[in-house]
């Protein structure tokens, strides 16, 4: 007698960094979570323990590593993506919402490590065959996989949040606090069809450049095209004269992007630029709030409307205390899509396009 062999299910695991998100993610996708205890010995090393059996089976590991415990996430993904390996599973896909070490990307100085790539060698030698991320700090971390990886954006969720929850958006602007977030803030910009801005920060070289800006250059009072700024070795933010959106009516929403927060200063130092320039409301939206060192005083204190972050990272406790200054956009349903095509073998190109989940 001949028996057929039953289609693979999909196995969903998760660490102790985020259970909240892998509920509702294995909600969406009709499976319950894979049973598994995530622990330490009493040496403090990590007890992984998995319940259930995964041979043959395609898995998905849902972890985001985020301060105080990124390194313990860490070693707790490595360490299920090893155990699933040696139980025989048939692929094994990392979920990381929020890649450990994104911003150590490149060799900045000398004898600098690059451990965004030491993080990507790891997750390959424990026997990972795919990894879905979101909003990589740089999109060059995809080429540090010698396995595909797939770098999913948040930007169809924010244009989603701005149409939906930001009265007079049409009018507003978007702007991007450095340089180095002008690709994300433009393309943000051109999916909404609205103007974009830039700050531009610049350290003072001595102590004669009291300010950069020539005698008499301010940028018209009220206006938003003047929004370039630079930065002093005593990290203030002082108005520069800059034509970068000539014309953007005085008083307009300023939506600020950015991929991460960690100690919240570039938002404060970018939000009094902004004020200065006559901005009417200061909206920050981020995908990564990863908030290491801010104090819910700090957050409260803000000078925003709102600050919006994904729930990449678990922010139920910091939305409950601060008195609605605080607010989350839901990537459950475009991780649990991600899954879903994996599993099936779909493409998931949609998930970049304007009309797949979110609008």
């Amino acid at each position: 007698m001949t028996l057929l062999r039953h289609p693979r299910r999909i196995a969903l695991l998760t660490g102790n960094s985020h259970h909240r998100l892998a509920d509702d993610v294995a909600n969406r996708l009709g499976i319950a979570l894979t049973p598994c205890n995530v622990g330490k010995f009493s040496a403090l090393e990590t007890s992984v323990q998995i319940n259930s059996s995964v041979r043959d089976e395609d898995v998905f590991i849902l972890q985001s590593p985020s301060p105080p415990d990124i390194n313990d996430h860490l070693m707790e993904l490595l360490i299920l993506v090893s155990a699933c390996k040696t139980a025989s599973a048939k692929r094994i896909t990392a979920v990381i919402p929020c890649y450990p070490y994104a911003r150590q990307d490149k060799k900045d100085k000398s004898r600098a490590p690059i451990t965004a790539k030491l993080v990507a060698n790891l997750l390959a030698v424990a026997g990972c065959d795919h990894v879905i991320t979101m909003d990589l700090h740089a999109s060059q971390i995809q080429g540090f996989f010698d396995i595909p990886c797939d770098n999913l954006l948040s930007e169809m969720a924010m244009v989603g949040y701005i149409k939906t929850e930001i009265d007079g958006w049409r009018d507003g602007i978007i702007v991007s606090p450095d340089a180095g977030g002008a690709k994300r803030a433009t393309a943000l910009a051109d999916r909404l069809n609205l103007d974009f801005a830039l700050i531009n920060r610049k350290r003072k070289r001595g102590h004669h450049h009291a300010g950069l800006q020539k005698p008499g250059q301010h940028a018209p009072a009220g206006s938003m095209s003047g929004m370039l700024s630079s930065l002093t070795l005593g990290g203030a933010m002082t108005p520069f004269p800059a034509s970068t959106v000539p014309g953007t009516p005085t008083g307009a929403h300023a939506i600020l992007i950015d991929d991460m927060i960690d100690t919240g200063h570039t938002v404060k130092l970018a939000a009094e630029v902004l004020k200065e320039a006559g901005a009417k409301d200061i909206y920050v939206l981020i995908c990564h709030g990863l908030l290491s060192d801010v104090t819910m005083k700090t957050l409260r204190d803000l000078p925003i409307k709102k600050l919006i972050v994904t729930n990449s990272i678990d922010q139920t406790a910091r939305v409950e205390a601060t008195d609605g200054k605080m607010g989350t956009i839901d990537i459950a349903p475009l991780i649990a899509e991600s899954i879903r095509r994996t599993h099936n073998g779909e493409s998931i190109s949609a998930l970049f396009r304007a009309d797949p989940l979110y609008v």
